[in-house]
């Protein structure tokens, strides 16, 4: 709508905006931990761009609680002063103390995540069964996209049993969490297939287009950079959900008198700062392996 002035869905503009190919809509995912300092010059420089087939120009930054301070500095007069033709959409989870000026040159809009029970009804009227619909629903974090993608996923019960199960596995040495790690990475990397499988659809698509009309413009280098933080972003979120239930399997420990309040606690600290490290792009591998070999053991 802004770049185009009109809100028609199936327009042309709307259909380039949603493939990521509209020349005048430039989308910023993080390329590490957070948008860095080089990232925070190269959109300094972009906003100054004039828009080449409608009145503006639209910089999308995504994960933006989670850029850098010095990027954010170096981002903070162009935001507030930006160009006449340069609009800012700032996508963030939080509000960080060092972003509030930022966030005070801005308009505001929450948008709380879609309830577990509105996905399942959805998904139950798309034709999935209710316990299906009620199990992807769980560990979808709010995203209906992949609550469809785990829906028709035949081993979704599989993954959480085996962090349900977790606890049980592990006797305190690194060669038990690092086989229960390779098969937890085994059963995502088998989920992620449906992914895989849209991914070479989509890059089959755009080599007969770049075959038919050529390759500048044609958006391959966005679609490849899409699809990696399409495949990595499915990965942390298996990982968490996975982590959720694997706390609460240590909770339900302790209360079946198996664990002590504070070795339950202690657990579910370590796997609370796993997840946070897995927000923050670590190694997940690493991250899954000092986890399992550090937590305590039932009696």
């Amino acid at each position: 709508m802004m770049i185009s002035g009109g809100d028609d869905p199936d327009g042309r503009h709307a259909r380039l905006v949603m493939a990521g190919e509209h020349p005048d809509c430039r989308e910023v995912e993080r390329e590490g931990a957070g948008i860095s300092v080089d990232q925070a010059q190269w959109i300094v420089e972009q906003s100054w761009l004039s828009p080449t087939e409608g009145d503006l120009t639209v910089l999308i930054l995504h994960d933006f609680h989670l850029v850098a301070d010095a990027a954010a500095a170096k981002l903070l007069k162009t935001i507030e002063e930006p160009p006449a033709s340069t609009r800012f959409v700032i996508v963030a989870e939080s509000l960080p103390n060092n972003l509030v000026t930022i966030a005070s040159r801005c308009v505001r809009l929450d948008f709380h995540a879609i309830a577990d029970e509105v996905i399942a009804e959805r998904l139950i009227a798309e034709g999935i069964a209710p316990e299906a619909a009620q199990l992807a629903s769980t560990g979808a974090f709010g995203d209906l996209d992949r609550a469809r993608l785990v829906a028709t996923d035949p081993a979704l019960a599989e993954r959480r049993h085996t962090f349900a199960q977790a606890i049980d596995l592990l006797d305190g040495s690194g060669f038990a969490a690092l086989q229960l790690v390779k098969r937890i990475e085994r059963l995502i990397d088998e989920a992620a297939e449906s992914l895989n499988a849209r991914h070479l659809e989509e890059a089959g698509a755009l080599q007969e287009r770049i075959e038919a009309y050529g390759s500048r413009g044609s958006g391959k280098k966005q679609l490849e950079d899409r699809h990696k933080r399409e495949h990595r972003r499915f990965v942390t979120d298996e990982l968490l959900a996975g982590l959720a239930v694997l706390s609460a399997s240590y909770r339900d420990a302790m209360v079946a008198g198996r664990l002590s309040a504070d070795d339950a606690a202690r657990a579910v600290n370590s796997i609370n700062e796993t997840a946070s490290a897995l927000g923050r792009n670590a190694n997940s591998s690493l991250a899954l392996e000092r986890l399992m070999w550090s937590l305590p053991l039932p009696c």
